[in-house]
């Protein structure tokens, strides 16, 4: 039996959505994969699966049979939001790729904040010749904020390279290796004995706004954040504050509330936070599109969909 086409439905310039074009067709040479914009109306109406990467909603819903929506990103936050409640099942790319090279920034801005790079930095601009304390890594305590398959794989990156780990999440899940925190109690817990906490949370009602002046103000003082999640889950002006006052340290920042980040940013030039262009987990096409590959044959082999995102939680 011939298969209905599937729709590549982006926001993205034409040349980015040539080259998923391209990759996405090689990993799934039975099926026809073809841009939103080129499909006829008969073939929008017989889509059962549709590929997303930042969809216009109005071009999801123009397509109305679909099983479900496969995203090309781990995270689903504006798509679940864009597309509201009516929309298809929406399944989260997971990619063990992705962990990999998350799990791989973590370690990097770690060691970056562990060593005292930013302090290197300023005495170098300040033409200042001074050796800094070391403390080995068993000494320094890292905190995660998010257990899944991120946090997982970066707590056991950083647990090989000798750092004291503990992690917090909203379910409480145990992770080998670590001490798991859960709940609001156990947050301030994770918070006050951290001394560098990394922000792996999936953007949900819940964890926006999560590090406010409170929760910020709990964590040990001298520490750093990573916040290599959303932008929102850290309210800017409280961190902003707690940065100016010397309660923090340092912040390394690869997210934020608009991106790209705005010129007159404070970001930008302050002189405790280290901004990076959303680059700790960039997507992998050739992993990403042998994953939804496998989906969507096992999709058309039993018909079974693939694990969806929960709508109550966003995740």
């Amino acid at each position: 039996m011939t298969t209905s086409p599937i729709p590549l439905v982006t926001r993205g310039d034409a040349a980015s959505e040539e080259e998923w074009q391209a990759v996405l067709a090689a990993a799934m040479p039975d099926e026809t994969i073809l841009p939103f914009r080129t499909l006829t109306a008969e073939q929008r109406g017989r889509a059962d699966i549709a590929i997303v990467a930042n969809p216009d909603p109005a071009d999801v819903a123009a397509l109305p049979n679909l099983a479900w929506v496969q995203s090309l990103w781990a995270g689903v936050e504006r798509l679940v939001g864009e597309l509201g409640a009516g929309a298809p099942p929406i399944v989260r790319l997971i990619d063990l790729e992705l962990s990999r090279v998350m799990a791989e920034a973590v370690l990097a801005w770690t060691y970056y904040l562990h060593r005292g790079m930013p302090d290197y930095a300023r005495q170098q601009r300040g033409r200042i010749w001074q050796a800094l304390p070391y403390r080995p890594p068993s000494q320094v305590q890292v905190g995660l904020l998010g257990l899944g398959a991120l946090g997982a794989t970066a707590a056991e990156r950083l647990i090989r390279a000798g750092f004291a780990v503990a992690g917090w999440s909203r379910s409480g899940q145990p992770v080998a290796g670590i001490e798991a925190f859960t709940g609001a109690d156990g947050l301030s817990r994770l918070l006050a004995r951290s001394d560098i906490v990394v922000c792996l949370l999936p953007l949900t009602a819940e964890t926006r706004g999560l590090l406010d002046a409170a929760r910020l103000a709990a964590m040990k003082s001298g520490a750093a954040l990573i916040n290599f999640a959303r932008g929102p889950i850290v309210v800017k002006t409280d961190l902003i504050a707690a940065l100016n006052s010397g309660h923090l340290a340092h912040a390394v920042l690869d997210v934020f509330d608009i991106e790209p980040l705005p010129p007159d940013a404070p970001e930008w030039d302050h002189p405790k936070v280290t901004v990076l262009p959303h680059i700790s987990a960039p997507t992998d096409r050739r992993s990403a599109a042998a994953i939804v590959a496998g989906n969507v044959r096992r999709y058309r082999r039993n018909g079974e969909l693939p694990d969806t995102v929960d709508r109550m939680s966003g995740y």
